[in-house]
Formats: structure tokens, C-alpha cells, sequence
């Protein structure tokens, strides 16, 4: 009895390590589980802030040598930094880039905030997240494309042509779009306990993919020139856009909901455009409640735009500032911006 009982047992000491090696797998399979929007956040943001300043080092070069007609000798002077003999000639590239980028912000803002008065209240009717997180990745990889085209034909389109490349993102929702879709998905799938902390995870790949993607950006330019930067951008697109695609699930909805969905591609679009919507989503934001919520709630829009505009504004024009007033190149700026972004997220944590 005594040979049966020991044989049959086994040794305190495999049975925790079997313990250990489960428990372990479990973990990481919960965290595989857990896994779904965060990869997305990651790569558009990533891929965004990448192809971001080789954008505006492309528009600096089309002002200067196919909108203002200057000489390979005074273009190429200004790109390599050398501008003590260009000052003026420095001065009027920026003042034409400014001034595009100007009218530029309205065209990446305008058509975004239209729309996101429609896809709340769309998507919370229909449950389609997905197409919220994926449609903005297709007009960036149709906007990166149309880059690569503006410098493959970089004589014949001039500085104006290729700012309407960000038509695309724009009128597909741009990122306004996407967090929406994001967090509204976080939202439909987590339970109220980890809600914050998927939220918090979500932000927190947001937050990592600027410093990440900056850093990157200003070396590699100068390494493999528009042509790699864009690639790369693309592939990044891609990669989100595939993998949204296969892993994302939109959630189950009621089937009465289910039964009011729309047929055809033109009763989709008939649905999203719909004018209730917009009344839907504007109730909904500015409803009386308790503790006047009404006017904290417009007080904290005030508050989103008095921040956020600023620094919106500030970031398209940075990278101009310094080059004039330092004589900075892309490389330096990269830098000073990965080491102020890291900082500032060194300070909030």
C-alpha cells in the first residue's frame, strides 16, 4: 500500500512548478485576450507622428523650389542648413508654408467635426465600432499614397496639391474618428471594473507611439529620404488596418435593433446622415442634470478648446520656428521634440 500511495504521488515541489507554469500561461493568455484596440492606437498614432515631419520637409522643398521657382544652389542651401547668405530666402519658404498649412488645419478639422456630430449616435444605434476604427486608416493610407505620388511628380504638383492630400483622412473622420471608435469599443467590451484600466492602457499606447514615432522620424529621413518614410508609414497603415480587421468583433446588439438595421449601400449612408443624430448627440451633451451638469459640461468643452488649440496651433508651426530662429534640421528637432514628450510624460505619471 505504502509502494501504490507513493508512486501515485507526486513531489511538493513539481506539483507548484505545474502550478506556477499555469497560472503563468492563464496570465498571459488573459492578457492576449485582453488585447484588441490597443495594437490599432498604437501603429496609427506611430505611423502619423513618423510620416509627420518628412510631410513638412516635402512641403518646405515644394515651396521653395516649384512655388517660388528658386535655384537647386539656394534650395539645396536651405535643406542642408546652410542659410547664412538665404536668410530671406528662408523667410519667404516659411511664409508660403504657413500660409498653406493655415487653410490646411480647416480642411483636417473641418469635415472631422461634422461628422463626429453623426457617428456617435450612428454607431451606438448600429454597433459598428469596427468601421469607426477602420475607415479613418484607409484615408491615411490613401493620403500617405497620395504623398508618394506628390513626390514622385514633384515638379509638375505644386505646394497646393499636395496639401489636399489630407482630404482624405478628413473626410473618412481622421483621428477625431478613430478615438471615438476606440474608446466607444473599450467601452462595449470591458466590464466596469477594468473599464478604467483598458482605458488607461489605451492612452497609455497613444502616449508611447508620439515619443516612439518622433524619434524615428528626423534619423530616418535623412537615411532613406520620403520615399522609406511613406513606405514605412503605409506599412504601419496596414499592418493596423489587417489586424483590426481580423481581430475586432463589433459587439451584439438587440434584436429589435437588429431587425431596424439598414439594407443596401444606400440605406447605410441614408442612416449615417441622419438629422436625428445630430439632435441625439447634442441632447445628450447638454441635457440638464443634477449639480448643474449642463454648465460643467460646456464649461469643460471651453476648457478642451482653450488647451488643445493652442497647442494644435503651435505644433504646425514648431518645426518652422526652429529652423528660423536656431537653424535646426529635422534631426535636432526630432530630438528636442522625443526628449519634451518624454519629460512632460515623465511628469504626468
Amino acid at each position: 500500500m505504502n509502494g501504490i500511495s507513493v508512486a501515485a504521488e507526486k513531489p511538493p515541489g513539481e506539483t507548484k512548478e505545474e502550478k506556477k507554469r499555469i497560472s503563468v500561461k492563464d496570465k498571459l493568455m488573459q492578457i492576449r485576450s485582453n488585447i484588441t484596440v490597443e495594437p490599432i492606437i498604437a501603429c496609427y498614432i506611430m505611423s502619423n507622428v513618423f510620416s509627420g515631419l518628412a510631410i513638412q520637409n516635402l512641403n518646405l522643398e515644394k515651396a521653395c523650389r516649384v512655388n517660388l521657382g528658386y535655384s537647386d544652389e539656394v534650395c539645396s542651401a536651405l535643406n542642408r542648413r546652410q542659410t547664412e547668405n538665404y536668410t530671406m530666402e528662408e523667410s519667404e519658404v516659411q511664409k508660403l508654408t504657413a500660409s498653406v498649412q493655415a487653410w490646411k488645419n480647416i480642411v483636417q478639422t473641418l469635415f472631422p467635426c461634422i461628422l463626429v456630430l453623426f457617428v456617435g449616435s450612428w454607431s451606438d444605434k448600429t454597433g459598428k465600432r469596427k468601421a469607426c476604427i477602420l475607415l479613418p486608416i484607409v484615408g491615411e493610407v490613401l493620403c500617405v499614397t497620395s504623398f508618394m505620388l506628390n513626390t514622385y511628380f514633384f515638379y509638375e504638383l505644386p505646394l497646393e496639391i499636395t496639401a489636399l492630400s489630407d482630404l482624405f483622412p478628413s473626410l473618412t473622420g481622421g483621428w477625431i474618428t478613430v478615438c471615438v471608435g476606440v474608446f466607444s469599443y473599450i467601452g462595449d467590451v470591458t466590464t466596469k471594473e477594468m473599464r478604467t484600466f483598458r482605458v488607461g492602457v489605451a492612452n497609455l499606447c497613444m502616449s508611447l507611439g508620439i515619443p516612439l514615432g518622433m524619434s524615428l522620424s528626423g534619423i530616418l529621413l535623412q537615411q532613406i529620404g520620403y520615399y522609406g518614410i511613406f513606405f514605412i508609414s503605409n506599412c504601419l497603415y496596414f499592418t493596423s488596418f489587417i489586424y483590426g480587421y481580423i481581430r475586432l468583433k463589433d459587439p451584439i446588439i438587440a434584436e429589435d435593433r437588429q431587425r431596424e438595421q439598414p439594407v443596401g449601400c444606400r440605406g447605410w449612408v441614408c442612416s449615417f446622415f441622419d438629422a436625428r443624430h445630430v439632435r441625439e448627440t447634442l441632447t445628450v451633451a447638454f441635457r440638464s442634470g443634477p449639480r448643474r451638469r449642463r454648465l460643467r459640461v460646456s464649461l469643460l468643452i471651453v476648457v478642451v478648446c482653450v488647451i488643445f488649440g493652442p497647442l494644435h496651433g503651435e505644433m504646425n508651426v514648431l518645426y518652422l520656428f526652429m529652423r528660423y530662429r536656431f537653424n535646426w534640421d529635422e534631426v535636432q528637432f526630432s530630438m528636442f521634440c522625443t526628449y519634451s514628450i518624454i519629460t512632460n510624460l515623465v511628469g504626468k505619471c
